[in-house]
């Protein structure tokens, strides 16, 4: 697949390694960064944490991950993809190495920061993949660069089998592990990409300097598309940490099943990140969006309705209903969400190199924080959510909102900017005679 997306024939075989290497590079690098999402819940049991300290615990990596990646994607303009990837991983691997060292919530805090590297890749990854390609083909090759979002899918579905096995230190040690040989692998398989071999040859300008690059973020589209991300991708990531607990919570799964079933949601909605790459070049990122949205807007509003009984007075006394979603259907509508998200973080990244060809990494870094700062901030407000309101589908709920802003935000945003082109389009017409 990736072998037809290169912008020349000289260039086909380092477009398709660093494609593919940085793919798996992320997928390992997303497997770590959700490593809580197992390993949080025997830890929950073991220091007897609530909801909102978990939430915190889980969500702590994100945060890390989200807050490096503007710095991290301008880093990568700078010095290119190859050296600040393979430091990433390294740096990410140190700290849950340590994090099995941990024995109080407060150091398991500090390690989780640490950890949090790992998510930071994705900036890196975007900024480095994007300069192999051209601008017809970006949303594609960034689509596929995205399917490492399957890494969670990975940490779900192995990571209850070692933590059963040898504990969730052992979990810790293993993860880290793999993104040492990961970080050593891609320096030894991946080049530098085309922008910084011409500027060492001496064939562009040198790059702008530090402030210069954050210029684009002035602009409210670049916050906008942001918005977009804290749900397409925020979101996601914060199911990935919390249905485990809730499945367990709700439906009384073990740790295996509900690992499992968080798997079975992690993959379509990671693995269909690619497709949704497609569908931004064929049929614009734009159109995508909606679709996302609208649907969304759907599940989420199935997904919030809480357990509840009913009685209604007929004629012969009263009549009572119960209401319920069961596990199938919570199930089914939670998938349909999960690949609709995994449409939209393709069409979000589709519109950066094409708005901001020069600022990929800045913008793309800015757009990846907040949608980051989702993924952190949305477990503690499920939890805190679960405390205070006592329904765990307070959740969806929340996301509800979420997603009818955004929507709301980008239509009236598309319309005004019609409005405004359908005004210059005469004057420009009659400039043109």
């Amino acid at each position: 697949m990736t072998a037809n997306l290169s912008a020349a024939p000289s260039q086909d075989n380092a477009s398709r390694q660093a494609l593919t290497m940085s793919t798996i590079a992320f997928t390992v690098c997303f497997a770590v960064w959700t490593i809580f999402s197992i390993i949080g819940v025997r830890i929950k049991q073991e220091l007897g944490l609530n909801e909102t300290e978990f939430g915190l615990l889980v969500g702590t990596p994100i945060l890390t991950g989200s807050l490096v990646r503007m710095v991290l994607g301008i880093w990568t303009d700078r010095y290119g993809g190859r050296l600040v990837y393979t430091a990433t991983m390294l740096a990410a691997a140190v700290a849950t190495f340590l994090l099995a060292f941990a024995h109080t919530y407060g150091q398991m805090l500090i390690a989780a920061l640490g950890v949090g590297l790992a998510g930071g890749a994705f900036a890196v990854g975007v900024a480095y993949v994007s300069r192999f390609f051209p601008a017809g083909k970006q949303g594609t090759a960034l689509g596929i660069f995205g399917v490492g979002n399957v890494g969670a899918a990975v940490t779900k579905f192995l990571a209850p089998f070692v933590l059963l096995a040898w504990g969730w230190q052992s979990v810790a040690q293993i993860w880290a592990a793999a993104l040492v040989v990961m970080a050593v692998v891609f320096w030894f398989t991946t080049g530098d990409d085309p922008v910084i071999r011409e500027r060492r040859a001496g064939k562009v300008a040198p790059p702008r300097s530090f402030w210069q690059e954050f210029a684009p973020l002035k602009n409210l589209q670049v916050w906008r598309f942001a918005f977009y991300y804290f749900f397409a991708f925020g979101a996601f990531v914060a199911l990935s940490l919390w249905l485990p607990r809730y499945l367990i919570g709700v439906y009384g799964f073990g740790l295996a099943t509900a690992g499992m079933i968080g798997a079975a949601y992690s993959i379509p909605a990671s693995v269909f990140r690619a497709y949704g790459g497609v569908l931004s070049d064929r049929i614009g990122a734009r159109t995508v969006l909606y679709w996302t949205f609208a649907v969304s807007a759907v599940a989420t509003l199935i997904l919030s309705l809480p357990p509840a009984d009913y009685v209604v007075h007929g004629a012969s006394g009263p009549i009572a209903f119960h209401f319920a979603i069961g596990p199938v259907a919570f199930i089914a509508v939670a998938s349909v969400l999960g690949f609709f998200m995994s449409l939209g973080k393709a069409a979000v990244y589709k519109h950066i190199p094409a708005y901001y060809p020069g600022s990929v990494g800045a913008v793309g870094g800015l757009v990846g924080m907040i949608g980051g700062l989702g993924g952190f901030v949305l477990p503690i407000a499920f939890g805190a959510l679960n405390d205070l309101t006592g329904l765990w589908s307070s959740c969806f709920m929340l996301l509800f909102v979420i997603v009818v802003a955004g929507f709301a935000w980008m239509h009236f945003s598309i319309r005004r900017m019609e409005r405004v082109a359908a005004a210059e389009a005469p004057a420009l017409s009659y400039a043109a005679e």
